[in-house]
């Protein structure tokens, strides 16, 4: 059968599809935002305590935790499972924040420039498929991009752009969400 023509229930959300399974979007928003968490927690662990960059991350890093509470509250209300891949999230992330960190501070921005403008397209693609069908969930969306498009923009500001190699790793980075994305939304 056609996933066109699959049940509801059975079909998988793709940008542009107005016809969506709400609980796998749940589930990617879920382990993006805690993947997130993880990024920062790795990079806290290297960076010192008292440098700039460490006062944006934890600053970010608790925006991060409030996102991730909200989606919790909402899989738990819609009863949705999370990603059975949340063992390698919690793994990859934190070690994702160390390696950037260890780099350099302009690094650990870098990471979060290139992670929100990939989470800004793909909150952007639910939005549009969402439309109007479930407020709620929209409302929190539009809310936490904004908040995500603040971080990328404050890591810009930080000096993401002057990170080693910049283009190189914010395009490894951001192929790395894309790809999180996508296995978040089937596993």
């Amino acid at each position: 059968m056609a996933d066109a023509e699959a049940p509801l229930s059975a079909r998988r959300w793709q940008p542009g599809d107005r016809t969506l399974d709400r609980k796998a979007m749940l589930r990617v928003d879920q382990a993006g935002e805690y993947g997130a968490t993880r990024i920062y927690a790795g990079q806290l662990a290297v960076l010192r305590g008292s440098s700039p960059a460490a006062h944006l991350v934890t600053h970010m890093a608790s925006q991060e935790d409030r996102h991730l509470a909200r989606f919790n509250q909402l899989m738990t209300e819609r009863r949705v499972r999370p990603t059975l891949l949340h063992p390698l999230w919690h793994v990859g992330g934190f070690a994702l924040g160390v390696v950037t960190a260890l780099i350099s501070e302009e690094a650990a921005m870098a990471c979060t420039d290139a992670v929100e403008t990939e989470i800004d397209k793909h909150y952007a693609e639910q939005l549009e498929a969402l439309g109007d069908s479930d407020p709620e969930l929209s409302a929190d969306i539009r809310q936490f991009q904004a908040e995500e498009l603040e971080h990328r923009d404050t890591a810009r500001e930080a000096g993401s752009m002057n990170a080693p190699a910049y283009p190189l790793l914010t395009f490894a980075i951001r192929g790395v969400c894309r790809a999180a994305i996508e296995l978040s939304k089937r596993i």
